[in-house]
């Protein structure tokens, strides 16, 4: 659906060039939540604004379809854009319109007939559960509201593409899973294929199929979600991993207090109905191994459930390895942790 090749861009000035996209090359297909997550300065803003030509890259290829985004002369580029829906961290509603006239506003430009446009705002409406709040203003709605304003916006001229830049940085927790559940079912219902950027992981947990990692204007890590989330394989990705917890520097000094030669420490992870099987505890019965859990979680990424546990084992050396193998042989995920 989305194929990006070799995307550079740089910045220019008087005295010096910067680059904020490096050799980008990323492939998002039909129907797909697409993550892109970075710190600030990362790139990630500067990448979904190429997508749509909002920034021209100085070289490489955005492919929509099968249509190249930075071929395309003015009057295309205006057609290709409106099949590209865009949500904004801070709505960028029309603040003197009312929540009917902004989502009414860009089907006017398309000069839409006056039934049609009620029709589709309507419908809008509806879809992102507002339909009571049509004759307000932007003034009078909860930032969660306004976002679901900008949503219906965004949808009202049917999209196949939708951009979220931030879409929920500037909305509360419990807000901002509310955002997240309303874009998931949109993808589902509309077969939309979304493109989000974040620098939250938790937002790529929930919702993301795959998830691509930028830093410093190149891709450092990029796949499924469930494979990067649990197998990171770069520091910048076990960076924004780690922030979701708190105790990451009491865990590692509990592991480095251990004798080594009676003790090993690992983590483990359970994918899918392995999550809630006991395969631990019925193991260690049978190799006769003492263990101690230091840390645990049971989560989702999307619809897949997942724990993972933090587990010190203690006994004969050759009994903790003969735990880890059969861990193993029944589809756990073994890492030693140092």
């Amino acid at each position: 659906m989305i194929t990006i090749k070799n995307l550079v861009k740089t910045y220019t000035t008087r005295s010096k060039t910067t680059t904020a996209l490096n050799g980008i090359n990323l492939e998002i297909g039909k129907g797909e939540i697409f993550g892109i997550i970075g710190h600030s300065g990362a790139g990630k803003s500067t990448l979904i604004r190429c997508i749509n030509m909002l920034e021209q890259p100085t070289s490489g290829s955005v492919w929509i379809g099968d249509t190249d985004m930075t071929r395309l002369g003015k009057r295309q580029l205006q057609r290709q854009r409106r099949r590209i829906g865009m949500i904004f961290q801070h709505f960028n509603l029309l603040s003197s319109a009312t929540i009917y006239d902004n989502i009414a506003f860009p089907l006017r430009l398309e000069r839409m007939s006056r039934s049609e446009i009620d029709r589709k705002v309507k419908a809008m409406l509806e879809l992102v559960g507002l339909t009571e709040h049509a004759t307000k203003y932007p003034a009078q709605l909860s930032g969660g509201q306004k976002q679901r304003v900008g949503i219906a916006r965004a949808l009202a001229t049917d999209p196949n593409v939708l951009l979220c830049d931030e879409a929920t940085s500037a909305l509360d927790p419990q807000t901002t899973d509310s955002i997240l559940r309303l874009l998931l079912d949109i993808n589902r219902k509309l077969g939309l294929t979304i493109v989000l950027i974040t620098h939250e992981m938790h937002v790529i947990q929930s919702i993301c199929d795959k998830v691509a990692v930028i830093n410093d204007g190149i891709i450092a890590e990029q796949g499924p979600v469930i494979e990067v989330f649990l197998k990171p394989r770069e520091a910048i990705t076990r960076d924004f991993i780690n922030r979701e917890s708190d105790s990451g520097e009491v865990l590692q000094e509990a592991i480095h207090a251990l004798n080594p030669e009676s003790s090993r420490t690992v983590k483990v992870t359970f994918i899918g109905e392995l999550t809630y099987q006991s395969i631990l505890s019925q193991t260690v019965k049978e190799t006769n191994v003492d263990f101690a859990i230091l840390q645990g979680t049971i989560s989702r990424i999307k619809d897949v459930p997942y724990g993972q546990l933090i587990v010190r084992f203690e006994g004969n050396k050759e009994a903790i390895e003969q735990t880890l193998r059969r861990l193993i042989e029944q589809r756990l995920e073994v890492e030693e942790l140092q």
